[in-house]
């Protein structure tokens, strides 16, 4: 069970790093949509979210 959290942990971390660099990216543009700059804000949040939510999870399981 940890690994399988560890694994999605690394994969949700990943993606917000994606998510933050695309945001960074689209800052840079200057056609850009404050929409998306929204959706992508609300996207980073959510996975930094889920990420606080594994590490939690990855805490309980740690207890032999």
């Amino acid at each position: 069970m940890r690994i399988f959290l560890t694994v999605l942990l690394l994969v949700d971390m990943a993606a917000v790093v994606v998510v933050m660099l695309v945001g960074a990216i689209g800052i840079v543009n200057i056609n850009r949509d404050p929409k998306t700059s929204n959706r992508l804000m609300r996207w980073r949040v959510m996975l930094q979210a889920v990420a606080i939510g594994l590490v939690g999870l990855l805490m309980l399981t740690g207890r032999s």
